[in-house]
């Protein structure tokens, strides 16, 4: 087992329990976000997107993405499964990072800039932002098991919880010897304990039972970023400066390295289908790859386009891959069955989705470029 950083006693102790009921009453975080209303959520504009509009939902316009299907051969795609895309503009600055829809309905968003985790309610557009602590600059976000939205704050150094009802703020530090790890992205494994990585070269985990933060030192050093965990429990990350996944043993905790077929590649993010099979963006070779833990085998395929850019990478719960392609400004579904490639344009130019996350029937985006969050509902 690798020996982990234990936080120190110093270190147990800057362990935050604050309670934050703060919704930002003008005053604005790292990157002065602005939009917050103090007794309430701010209304946002609807969004200026350059493709025909139809009938507006929740104060801004859904769209009918321009698609194409790309495959050798291929059919267009079948009308009735044509989604509709709809962008939600959150206050200006926040440069939203990583997002998570809740299955209440609402959707959490990392406001990187403005040092807050954003909440955005769909049905009418209006957003709040939750302010996260003095240096704050968070990354990645989900949703726990406890419903709650967890985070990764690299500004902080820190994984840092907010109750979804309250809006309290818990932050858990790094111990203090882990250094400047540059928090990426979280999964949480099937015990309910919470994996991260960081760039620096680490990753990590948090039982939230107790409260304590472990970091272990990655094998091949800098560059562990995107993370997920597989139905079955098991739990993956990609490396981008490694250009390699890795799976971390339960048990003893270990990292194991998995190198792709394609040599600096760059891996960029990682998801798992219901087979427990783990989808991997590869940023620098333009490709897709799928890694079969039972059969050790890997296979890869590139995006459509001249120069694609596959940043995030998303299963949904029809086991459909999507991924954000920063080349086309584009979101791409590919169907595993068929190995065809869908192409979205998004609305709006230099969008910059870089990180992707789904409840069923929907598909979120955040658009890291223009302040907007993106949806693709499937019918």
């Amino acid at each position: 087992m690798p020996t982990p950083r234990k936080p120190s006693p110093a270190a147990r102790s800057l362990r935050l329990t604050t309670a934050v009921y703060l919704l930002l009453a003008g005053c604005s975080g790292p990157g002065g976000a602005s939009g917050q209303n103090p007794t309430g959520p701010a209304s946002l504009p609807p969004a200026n997107v350059a493709t025909p509009a139809v009938e507006p939902l929740g104060g801004t316009s859904a769209v009918e993405p321009e698609t194409q299907a790309v495959a050798s051969g291929t059919p267009a795609p079948n009308p009735s499964r044509q989604p509709e895309l709809q962008e939600y503009p959150v206050p200006a600055g926040s440069r939203p990072h990583d997002v998570a829809p809740a299955p209440d309905g609402t959707v959490w968003y990392t406001a990187q800039s403005a040092g807050a985790l954003g909440k955005l309610d769909p049905a009418t557009g209006d957003t709040h932002h939750v302010p996260l602590g003095a240096g704050s600059s968070p990354h990645g976000v989900i949703v726990g098991p406890d419903g709650a939205a967890w985070v990764t704050d690299s500004g902080l150094n820190a994984i840092v919880r907010v109750d979804p009802l309250t809006e309290r703020v818990d932050v858990y530090p790094l111990p203090a010897d882990a250094g400047g790890a540059n928090l990426n992205t979280a999964a949480f494994d099937a015990e309910g304990v919470l994996w991260f990585t960081g760039q620096s070269g680490i990753y990590g985990r948090l039982d939230p039972d107790e409260g304590e933060v472990l970091v272990y030192d990655a094998p091949g050093g800098r560059g562990p970023y995107g993370i997920a965990s597989t139905p079955q429990g098991a739990v993956y990350y990609a490396s981008l400066a490694g250009s390699h996944i890795a799976a971390i043993n339960p048990l003893t905790h270990q990292a194991m390295i998995l190198e792709p077929p394609t040599a600096g590649q760059g891996a960029r993010r990682v998801w798992s289908d219901s087979q427990g099979q783990i989808w991997v963006s590869e940023w620098n070779a333009g490709q897709l790859a799928r890694y079969d833990p039972s059969a050790g085998t890997w296979q890869e395929w590139r995006l459509p386009g001249l120069r694609p850019q596959p940043y995030a990478v998303y299963v949904d719960d029809r086991d459909d891959v999507w991924l954000s392609d920063f080349g086309a400004n584009a979101m791409v579904r590919f169907d595993p069955k068929t190995e065809q490639f869908e192409v979205f344009s998004l609305p709006s130019r230099g969008a910059d989705v870089r990180q992707i996350l789904g409840r069923p029937g929907e598909v979120w985006g955040a658009e890291s470029g223009v302040d907007q969050l993106v949806v693709i509902r499937l019918p």
